[in-house]
């Protein structure tokens, strides 16, 4: 936004909060930015709200009304909707606190936050997506990939895409699409980690960010827990967590197939989503001017460079981060 529109965009949110919280005195703060456009502000007083902020013409708040109403209908706490301007964009909702789980968890506590995740993660997992719900078909899941094509290699790299890339890509492309479409289909938050949930005093946890829900792998949300953007765990502590869910997942009536098969499933859809985030985090920085989450490139090549080698199936892939993308990136985190 321009500064004038910024400044008319900002008076249009004080007056609604005003407005919903009947109180012609309260004053908003920064509570956080989102990677998109929307933005949240906490009402200053007692009791604190949270206005989310998601500008007509760059963010839409239906579709994430419309998830919040049916994970909130199968079990799934989420946040409660105090008031609604739809059309102008913005939200009341109740403030869940001003940490998020990436905030408070450790190794020390991880396991007693994990599965408190893992609670939420199954209970939305049951949730039957109604009919027409948008699924992680072949198209979704080519261009994700694109994005690693486009924004890291083509814009950031500038790397030209030849034969000697864009073939074995393809290849293994085909490869990690055809194992997605694979695996049972249930409902996908498409970005569960710990970022995106809000611990509550009595222990629970709340799911945020799940506007982008779709039908699709029932890895994928798994992977994104334990292989987050924003922090790395001990491998032992993933392979605790894939197995963890598992059994689980399997006591709760989920259609997980058998560990190993299931380890393998959470390998190759990891491997989609870290290509994928990846052109995210370029495509961040060169399109939206937001260059911070590059930082996290690295974590990716890790997970990366951690997996490709167990599965021959992505072989064709290893020399392209070692030799075109690793070099550009620098130094990786340690295991």
């Amino acid at each position: 936004m321009t500064a004038p529109a910024a400044d008319t965009r900002g008076l249009a949110r004080l007056a609604f909060a005003r407005a919903a919280l009947g109180d012609a005195g309260v004053t908003l703060e920064r509570a956080s930015v989102d990677a998109g456009f929307r933005s949240y502000w906490r009402s200053v007083g007692a009791p604190s709200r949270i206005v989310m902020d998601a500008p007509p013409g760059q963010e839409d708040v239906r579709p994430w009304l419309a998830i919040r109403d049916l994970l909130e209908s199968g079990g799934v706490r989420v946040p409660r909707v105090l008031a609604r301007e739809v059309e102008a964009g913005f939200l009341l909702l109740e403030d869940l606190g001003a940490s998020t789980l990436l905030q408070v968890i450790d190794e020390a506590n991880a396991e007693h936050w994990f599965d408190a995740a893992l609670d939420q993660l199954i209970t939305l997992q049951k949730i039957a997506p109604p009919a027409g719900f948008p699924r992680y078909d072949d198209a979704l899941l080519t261009r994700e990939l694109r994005l690693f094509d486009d924004w890291l290699l083509g814009r950031h790299f500038g790397l030209e895409l030849d034969c000697a890339l864009s073939e074995p890509l393809e290849l293994v492309y085909r490869r990690l699409i055809d194992a997605a479409l694979a695996q049972p289909q249930v409902l996908v938050h498409r970005d569960f980690m710990p970022r995106n949930l809000m611990p509550l005093h009595e222990g629970d946890l709340a799911v945020l960010d799940f506007q982008d829900a779709v039908t699709g792998p029932i890895g994928y949300d798994v992977l994104s827990l334990f292989k987050d953007a924003f922090a790395s765990w001990p491998p032992e502590l993933v392979e605790w967590g894939v197995a963890r869910y598992h059994e689980r997942a399997t006591s709760a009536g989920l259609p997980v197939p058998a560990l190993a098969e299931f380890r393998r499933d959470v390998d190759f859809i990891g491997v989609q989503r870290h290509l994928k985030v990846l052109g995210i985090f370029a495509r961040l920085k060169h399109r939206d001017g937001k260059p911070k989450y590059l930082d996290d490139a690295p974590r990716f090549l890790r997970y990366l460079l951690d997996v490709i080698p167990k599965h021959r199936e992505l072989a064709p892939l290893r020399p392209i981060i070692e030799e075109r993308v690793l070099p550009h990136i620098g130094a990786l985190p340690p295991r």
